[in-house]
């Protein structure tokens, strides 16, 4: 795999500058903080939160790999990471990061994080092979090259 789709693999969105990352691979892609697109997809996201908590609690037949994207703030730096699997607690939610940090220094792949609903940015799941919601993905998509987008939406099952 080339350095360039390594990159375009790891979609992580951060705040300023944005960084984004998609499941599966390690390397940061820098965005404009004042991405427009970034910033619709973040808010669809976010107001669609509460259908995929109940849809993850309960999934349909065909249905698997829920996750949610959230921010991890390390003083100046900040990076948004999957988080896969994930339950909600008394005092929000904690899961597993399962993606490595390329700008933040005070998380680890592997590592169980707590976070609140404010630190979301993101939500996914899969449905029959197919990747439903990564809206960010969707954004990140855009901005690669052709090529890089098609083996993306091959390989992972994106239709946007």
């Amino acid at each position: 795999m080339t350095i360039a789709v390594r990159i375009a693999l790891s979609l992580l969105l951060a705040l300023a500058p944005l960084h984004a990352r998609a499941e599966g691979d390690d390397k940061a892609m820098v965005i404009a903080s004042d991405d427009a697109e970034m910033a619709a997809a973040v808010e669809k996201a976010r107001s669609s939160l509460d259908e995929f908590l109940n849809l993850s609690d309960a999934p349909p037949p065909g249905t698997d790999r829920f996750k949610l994207k959230v921010m991890i703030v390390d003083g100046n730096a900040t990076e948004h990471f999957w988080v896969i699997p994930f339950k909600r607690t008394a005092n929000g939610f904690a899961g597993i990061l399962a993606n490595e940090p390329e700008i933040v220094r005070n998380v680890v792949l592997g590592q169980n994080i707590e976070f609140t609903r404010d630190d979301i940015s993101d939500w996914g799941y899969t449905r029959n092979g197919r990747q439903v919601g990564s809206f960010t993905v969707c954004v990140m998509l855009k901005k690669m090259s052709k090529k890089e987008a098609e083996y993306m939406r091959a390989q992972y099952g994106f239709d946007c």
